[in-house]
């Protein structure tokens, strides 16, 4: 990759120069690129609604996407979006100036669903599970009316592992973010082109690439949540076997339906062993196998 400003996109300008931060970089693009074919996102000539938070993870989303398109890696039209949600003390100019400043294409739309969710939430839980809920329906009505194929989302490796376990310790089920899904009414599909990109590898870009980042607990309300508390456990084990994130992110890539214990994943009943010739045996005699009783 070149740095000359001719040759980049405008969301690279300013790029440290350092080996370590093109290191960084050329990783982020190759596990993105990695994600998007392995998974089969791209559908040419399509519309992608790019969601952008204003966190660490939806800018690095947005300039990897765009350096792919800018290489002529990725052939599809990338649109912008910032949904405000009213939350207090959201600074509202910060995304709007960055994306003109960038040359970005984009969408900024206010819905004022953080009234909404404050007003049915009963006081001492938390916002985030109704927030998700409109924000990600709002986001879908966006992309119908822009004529998008696909809602992009800066989920990362450690989001989907985080998720796992969350699902794992509380839902009682083996379930996670997938890269690519396919929503309810089957117009729209989901993106998650970060999906094994660190969350350590984001930050730091982020910070190197001096993006305005805005806070993500505005409302307050992250302070206990069980994702923070299933982020210390990984961390624990993070710290005591560096690279066991990798590992376990890993595992997800690998299931195997038949060593776990979900009927509906693989047909048990039909299992069989070859017959030997003592079974045989036992057939010729008996003129059958005997009937295996069903348990009362």
């Amino acid at each position: 990759m070149l740095d000359d400003n001719d040759d980049i996109h405008p969301l690279f300008y300013g790029a440290p120069k350092t080996a370590e931060f093109k290191k960084l970089r050329k990783r982020i693009v190759r596990y993105t690129r990695e994600a998007i074919e392995q998974y089969g996102m791209i559908e040419r000539d399509a519309r992608w609604l790019v969601c952008l938070s204003g966190g660490k993870d939806s800018y690095t989303l947005l300039a990897v996407l765009h350096e792919l398109k800018w290489r002529g890696l990725l052939p599809v039209e990338l649109l912008a979006c910032n949904l405000d949600q009213g939350q207090p003390g959201f600074p509202a100019t910060v995304l709007p100036e960055f994306l003109e400043k960038m040359g970005v294409e984009h969408r900024i739309e206010y819905q004022d669903t953080y009234s909404v969710v404050v007003d049915k939430v009963p006081e001492g839980r938390t916002f985030c599970a109704l927030c998700s809920r409109l924000r990600r329906g709002n986001l879908y009505r966006i992309a119908r009316e822009e004529g998008c194929s696909a809602v992009v989302l800066g989920h990362h490796r450690d989001d989907i592992l985080e998720t796992f376990f969350m699902n794992l310790f509380h839902g009682g089920r083996l379930a996670t973010m997938p890269p690519k899904l396919l929503n309810e009414e089957g117009d729209l599909f989901v993106y998650r082109p970060l999906a094994h990109v660190a969350e350590a590898d984001c930050e730091k870009f982020a910070r190197d690439m001096n993006y305005p980042i805005i806070p993500c607990d505005l409302c307050g309300s992250q302070d206990g949540l069980q994702r923070q508390q299933v982020k210390q456990i990984l961390d624990g084990w993070e710290k005591n076997s560096p690279g066991r994130r990798q590992v376990m992110f890993r595992s997800l890539m690998n299931a195997r339906p038949s060593h776990l214990l979900d009927p509906k994943l693989f047909d048990f009943n039909a299992l069989s062993r070859n017959p030997t010739e003592s079974d045989e045996g036992i057939a010729t005699s008996l003129g059958s196998l005997p009937e295996i009783p069903k348990l009362r």
